[in-house]
């Protein structure tokens, strides 16, 4: 069950990145709502993993996963390229995030 709440948090972590980034310095209430609201539950489903999952595994996880949700959500959106190198790159945390969980 930890595992799965770490996971759900680490797509969290996209939500309120990308809301962040379209609240326009929190000038925006419709997106500066979603930030708050994901932010908070992100953070709530990391401190819940963390009490079977240890910090260091659960947090590379949770960025990892966050990180790469983030860029994919940038990428769909038109506001960043999928380079060869960003893609292979992008491929390697998701090893590592896999990894992780593999030797944890």
């Amino acid at each position: 069950m930890s595992w799965t709440i770490l996971l759900l948090s680490g797509v969290l972590e996209a939500v309120w990145a990308t809301a962040i980034a379209a609240s326009d310095g929190f000038r925006r209430i419709v997106p500066t709502i979603v930030f708050l609201t994901a932010g908070g539950l992100s953070m709530a489903g990391l401190a819940y993993a963390m009490q079977e999952i240890s910090v260091g595994t659960a947090y590379a996880v949770w960025v990892g996963v966050g990180a790469v949700l983030t860029v994919l959500v940038a990428v769909c959106r038109g506001e960043e390229r999928l380079t060869a190198v960003r893609t292979a790159l992008l491929a390697g945390l998701i090893v590592c995030v896999i990894g992780l969980k593999a030797v944890a």
